[in-house]
């Protein structure tokens, strides 16, 4: 027997007991519509529960509707190069919670780890038009975030995609595969909410920091080809190349539209 069932003497309700507490109460009328109004609750609440399902499951977001951030099942910290994850010492998918996923950052010091890329394959990018990013970071008084590569600049994050069948080794064509957000969308860490809104019309910037002004053909290609989106962490002069925390800190994200 459930121990939720027993009363304090350590006997069960008779099961009949809820329904003749509810028959003494009320004339066969009204506890009609008392039945009837419970009971249209209880759809509405099943309903409101699917429809939250539907939402959360992992799914691929084209750019004709506006959404909330995928499901942390469907994005990826990396990025992982051969077998290699250059996310050292990260899980291979953010935690989900209420508001969307989170990220606890490794540290305090670099061999404890850093975390690079943070991404989803969206499918096709061609058609949209802008990329609107909120996130949210919490951390303990006095914790800095570190860029592992050159820890004497400022932590940031920026928003990314690269194209279908990269090699990573940007060399001829793969030149023009990875594109980052331009040098003004991005945001030092620090704690608080933030939000990045960045036109896939600006001046991104390839891999080797050639503009999307330079090759708008390759650029649009990229679009219709991507692979991957979402953000990385890094610092100016080093966006993706990781970063770690002093001290205890999260990054939670609460949005993520391809509009």
């Amino acid at each position: 027997m459930p121990a939720a069932l027993v009363r304090l003497g350590g006997q069960a309700p008779p099961a009949a007991a809820p329904e003749y507490h509810l028959r003494s109460l009320f004339s066969p009328v009204t506890l009609a519509a008392v039945q009837i109004a419970a009971m249209k609750q209880i759809i509405r609440y099943t309903l409101a529960l699917a429809a939250f399902a539907t939402v959360a499951a992992p799914m691929m977001y084209g750019p004709a509707l506006a959404e909330p951030a995928p499901a942390a099942s469907a994005w990826e910290i990396g990025p992982i190069i051969g077998r290699r994850n250059y996310s050292v010492n990260m899980p291979l998918r953010p935690t989900p919670v209420r508001e969307g996923f989170t990220i606890e950052f490794p540290g305090p010091e670099r061999a404890d780890g850093h975390v690079h890329y943070v991404t989803f394959d969206p499918g096709s990018l061609e058609g949209a038009s802008k990329i609107r990013f909120t996130y949210r970071i919490d951390a303990v008084p006095g914790v800095r975030f570190v860029p592992q590569e050159f820890p004497e600049r400022p932590a940031t994050i920026a928003l990314f995609f690269q194209r279908r069948g990269d090699n990573w080794r940007a060399k001829g064509k793969y030149e023009h595969y990875r594109w980052f957000a331009p040098r003004d969308s991005l945001q030092e860490l620090r704690p608080g909410t933030h939000t990045m809104t960045v036109s896939l019309d600006d001046e991104w910037i390839s891999v080797l920091a050639r503009p999307r002004s330079e090759r708008p053909e390759i650029f649009d290609q990229s679009l219709k080809e991507a692979g991957r989106v979402g953000f990385v962490l890094g610092s100016r002069g080093g966006y993706g190349h990781g970063v770690f925390a002093t001290g205890p800190a999260r990054l939670t994200v609460t949005g993520f539209e391809i509009l």
